[in-house]
């Protein structure tokens, strides 16, 4: 089985590595000159905002030295050490931009600079944090001052004495918030439609996701009520640091992990906004009537998903509603699998590492699927149990439970090698 990965970040070395263990001759495609994907080009703070025990491989732990938050450049490393450990490299195509994958009697992989390969399968893990998304449609009005996506900062000097706005509420709009506090001229504004859980780093003592595991076997609604009781002992409700109220309980929009937002927050550092009305010349309108002067706009509004090499045959509604059995096969081709599509309620490296061994199960013949109809009812099934969770805006397709999730795949696996 000759099997072609796209990528060679974190989904992508944990695809080359599990097709490499269950025998198959593996590809893989990276349009960098190294392994690491987003991890080797982001802002200099960045940090895991998920533990590092929640977040390392399980066949590749991360140094038990190591602090329980490690920073990105030591991610950075640690992917490097994975794909040298396991002798990935000399498996990887570097400066290759995959520009269309096709079906004929085999899959056809086209790249640039050019060339094409032929693949008995496909596993798709080039990410889905790469392409911003901005407002869609934009404000009213125009602003005269500088616009720039989270996308593309990279450090604090940027911002020397310039008035600053982030807009948004996920993990990157508060980091970029505290740094830009410490060179910004003025305090900085945060804006934002909607709220979100801010969840500190440390609760009680230790990594605020190491009870994850623990509550796991409990219904999450369950599981919420607890967390959130939890939460509001240890730091209380966002609306007393001046946000807006989370628009979902906890575990049901994705929380936001900072343990220093809301130190700026109480030290007038940062200052929250409601969100924007309109733009006028070097001003920002706020939907409560509100103005300020502004130098610079961060829109830290997410990503769009995008998978460009793939046609409309293939991603049916987008690649946000696609269908996958598992989250992980195609389901009118499973040699056309994928890796990392999705988005968890914890962190994505142990998911795609279980997700890359089920694929490679499957494309090496040690795992059988199930029959077309049951994937399909599966599929429908898991849809339900996301909008009900999540609602019908909040990318249900992708939504998966952490902890439940890693733990049905491992029993998959061994549910369909006994088939």
């Amino acid at each position: 089985m000759r099997v072609a990965v796209i990528g060679a970040g974190a989904a992508g070395l944990a695809g080359v590595k599990a097709l490499l263990d269950a025998g198959c001759e593996v590809v893989a495609y990276e349009r960098r000159d190294r392994p690491g994907g987003l991890w080797t080009d982001t802002y200099a703070s960045l940090h895991l905002n998920t533990s590092r025990g929640r977040t390392e491989f399980a066949d590749f732990p991360m140094p038990a030295d190591w602090p329980d938050y490690p920073s990105a450049q030591r991610v950075a490393g640690y992917l490097a050490a994975y794909a040298d450990r396991f002798r990935l490299t000399a498996h990887i195509r570097y400066g290759e931009t995959v520009t269309a994958v096709e079906r004929g009697d085999r899959w056809t992989v086209t790249t640039d600079p050019g060339g094409t390969d032929e693949f008995d399968a496909v596993v798709v893990a080039n990410g889905h944090n790469w392409a911003p998304r901005l407002p869609d449609p934009g404000y009213p009005g125009t602003f005269d001052g500088v616009q720039m996506h989270a996308h593309d900062y990279r450090a604090a000097d940027v911002f020397q004495g310039r008035r600053v706005l982030v807009v948004g509420m996920g993990n990157s709009a508060m980091d970029i918030a505290v740094d830009a506090s410490h060179t910004a001229s003025g305090p900085v504004l945060l804006s934002a439609r909607h709220g979100v859980h801010i969840v500190p780093k440390y609760l009680f003592g230790r990594p605020s996701d190491a009870t994850g595991g623990a509550l796991a076997v409990l219904p999450w609604r369950v599981r919420q009520r607890v967390a959130e009781t939890m939460l509001r002992l240890a730091v209380g409700p966002p609306q007393r640091y001046g946000l807006p109220a989370p628009a979902g309980g906890l575990f049901q929009n994705h929380p936001t992990i900072s343990d220093t937002i809301l130190h700026r927050l109480t030290h007038g550092e940062v200052a929250a906004r409601p969100g924007i009305e309109r733009l006028d010349g070097t001003k920002v309108v706020f939907t409560d009537g509100t103005c300020d002067d502004v130098d610079v706009i961060v829109w830290a509004t997410g990503y769009r998903v995008q998978i460009p090499f793939l046609s409309s045959r293939w991603l049916g509604e987008g690649p946000e509603r696609l269908p996958l059995y598992r989250r992980v096969f195609h389901l009118d081709d499973p040699s056309l699998a994928f890796v990392g599509l999705m988005q968890s309620t914890g962190s994505a490296f142990p998911v795609v590492e279980v997700q890359a061994k089920l694929a490679a199960a499957y494309l090496s013949g040690s795992y059988a699927l199930p029959p077309a109809a049951d994937q399909r009812r599966a599929v429908d099934r898991d849809l339900r149990a996301a909008v009900a969770r999540w609602g019908e805006h909040g990318r249900p397709h992708m939504r998966i439970d952490f902890d439940r999730y890693v733990t049905a795949m491992t029993r998959e696996i061994a549910r369909g090698a006994s088939t």
